[in-house]
């Protein structure tokens, strides 16, 4: 079954076309890897999917809704597409619990009480529980952006989508985040990650897509056939791989 489905999507700012006839599916329980260099669109990619950069061509479906009809209750959608940011988008005023279980109350109109014992369950989850009481502030950038992960499926996404979860991350705090998405792969969550992280991509990916400057789709194949068969792939993915794989 499809769970995210683009046809044919271009997105401009003014002048500039930063997404060109964009098309992919991605299928239940996939995990599926966008790459490439800077400025090649990968993140806007993924923002379009839940409507936070609005497309001015083609159709995008999630879960057979579609994303670009203006009739779409977005908010709602977007309660069911988890999106993890580089930046852990975390409320520095608020607790490790609340951060977890306000949007669950405002958005999905949960009790305190069930939001709470749900959210407590996720950070459980991320191996975060003893820093329930904690404020953002408090917690190293690999914490936050587990809290942030928690806090996304507590919602009970149907898919989620990581737009470089690791970028802004210490070194030393990458692993810890990678493994909790990891974790998230192995039990069959759909998820489409932006990343650099080619580790990531061999292990735990089933697709990866490759953009280029201009916003084009370039490659869009399995991983085994991404980097197993580097001779099938377009010169420029080619100069991309031997640039970051020879480090």
């Amino acid at each position: 079954m499809k769970m995210i489905e683009l046809k044919n999507v271009s997105k401009w700012y003014g002048p500039v076309q930063v997404l060109n006839d964009c098309s992919t599916s991605i299928d239940k329980g996939e995990v599926v890897v966008i790459c490439g260099p800077s400025g090649s669109g990968k993140s806007t990619l993924i923002k379009t999917i839940n409507a936070l950069e609005p497309i001015q061509k083609g159709e995008i479906f999630v879960n057979g809704q579609a994303v670009h009809d203006p009739k779409t209750d977005l908010p709602k959608l977007r309660s069911h597409v988890g999106m993890v940011f580089q930046n852990f988008e975390l409320f520095p005023h608020l607790s490790v619990t609340d951060n977890l279980t306000l949007a669950q109350i405002k958005v999905l109109g949960r009790k305190p009480d069930e939001a709470k014992t749900l959210g407590l369950k996720y950070l459980d989850r991320v191996g975060l529980m003893a820093h329930k009481d904690k404020f953002p502030g408090q917690l190293s950038g690999g914490q936050q952006q587990r809290v942030a992960i928690a806090r996304a499926l507590s919602m009970d996404p149907i898919a989620m989508l990581f737009d470089e979860p690791t970028s802004a991350l210490d070194p030393e705090m990458v692993g810890e985040v990678l493994d909790c998405m990891m974790g998230l792969a192995n039990d069959g969550m759909t998820m489409m990650v932006v990343t650099h992280e080619m580790g990531f991509a061999k292990k735990v990916g089933s697709r990866v897509i490759f953009m280029d400057v201009g916003g084009r789709i370039l490659e869009d194949c399995s991983k085994t056939e991404f980097f197993g068969h580097p001779e099938n792939r377009q010169a420029r993915t080619k100069d991309f791989l031997n640039k970051i794989l020879q480090h």
